[in-house]
Parts: C-alpha cells; structure tokens; sequence
C-alpha cells in the first residue's frame, strides 16, 4: 500500500509563535514545542468542537475559538519525545474548499502565500481521492482552484 498523500506531498506548514499547524482536507495538525523533559501530567489540553485551549505546567500556550468546527470525540493529543505535542483535530467539514485560513477565529493566520499554497494543498488531494489511480503529489496546479477548484461531478464518465 502507498503512502497517504500527505506523506508523499509534504505538507503547508503555518509558523506560530508556539510551533506550527497544517492541514489536510480532513484534520488540522498543531505541533507546539514545550520545554525537554515535559511530562503528560504536566499538560492540561482541551479539545471542544470549536474550542481548544493547551496549557503546560500552569502556563497557557493556546486557548481560543477554533477556524471552524470540529469533530470532538476525535480531536487527540500526545506528548512525543517529552518535547513536542501533537494535536490532531478532525475536521467536520472535509470538502478541498474548506481550507481554514487562520488556526484560531483571530489568531495563528497563515500569510497570503502560505494560504495559496495550503488550498492549491487541498485541491491536488481531493484530485487524487476523485482518482485514485493517480499520484498527484508532486503535481503543480494553476488557475481558478480556490474553494477546492473546479467541479466536474457533474460531468458525463
């Protein structure tokens, strides 16, 4: 079996202050650095449908209003290397046109740039759901692909 298309692709990193977070067409990825030697007692995260807040050792690193909604029973985290946590969140809205332009309502956008290539991202996915049979990750895409590109269920096969 290959690779998902991610791993083969790469992916649209949005620096922050605190790490990075990036997104496929069905979950958001936030990786936020926390001080060696970090213990999972130490970190206090919460997962809602449009809320998250992420605190360590009683200090708050993340807390706000979500881009848009989520799935909470399937929002996770983990602490790896007692260094980075990992949050995965998925999205309830799964469709290449719902590429989130910021992490949080006001906070974490991504510049102009990285916006354009995080939807180009999702665009070239959602291709290479509709054909499987391709490999579209290393594909380049120009012209109208905003809000997940062109349609073209509704042509004849």
């Amino acid at each position: 079996m290959s690779a998902p298309f991610e791993e083969r692709s790469g992916v649209v990193p949005c620096g922050t202050p605190w790490g990075r977070w990036y997104q496929t067409l069905e979950e958001v990825f936030i990786e936020v650095r926390v001080p060696p030697g970090t213990r999972a007692k130490d970190v206090r995260c919460s997962l809602r449908s449009q809320h998250i807040s992420l605190a360590v050792c009683g200090q708050e690193l993340l807390q706000g209003k979500l881009f848009d909604s989520t799935v909470t029973d399937e929002g996770t985290w983990t602490l790896e290397d007692r260094q980075l946590i990992r949050i995965v969140l998925m999205k309830t809205n799964r469709d290449a046109g719902n590429c989130w332009t910021s992490l949080l309502e006001n906070e974490y956008a991504a510049d102009p740039w990285v916006q354009d290539q995080m939807q180009r991202k999702l665009t070239l996915e959602r291709f290479q759901r509709e054909n499987p049979g391709f490999d579209f990750s290393g594909a380049e895409i120009s012209g109208n692909y905003s809000k997940g590109g062109p349609d073209f269920s509704s042509l004849e096969k």
